[in-house]
């Protein structure tokens, strides 16, 4: 993967779409990207390999200002009663 730099894919001409924002789901292994124009993507991965691929791309071309995490979901603490 580290064949790829950010300036491969830089935008060229203001009239081209480009991301104005990355949201990583690893609970859901799925990705959303969203464009300059309005326009939205999800990248549903079916497996951690794969998953973890596509991270390692949009990490190393996508500048990290754009990307976001979603919080994990937890289950709420047990209580126990004694």
């Amino acid at each position: 993967m580290s064949n790829f730099t950010p300036s491969d894919f830089a935008v060229s001409n203001e009239d081209e779409d480009y991301l104005t924002r990355v949201v990583i789901d690893t609970n859901s292994r799925k990705i959303y990207l969203y464009s300059s124009d309005g326009d939205s993507k999800t990248v549903e991965c079916e497996t951690v390999d794969q998953f973890m691929s596509v991270l390692e791309l949009v990490r190393l071309v996508i500048d990290e200002d754009l990307i976001v995490y979603c919080e994990p979901v937890t289950a709420t603490p047990a209580k126990f009663t004694f």
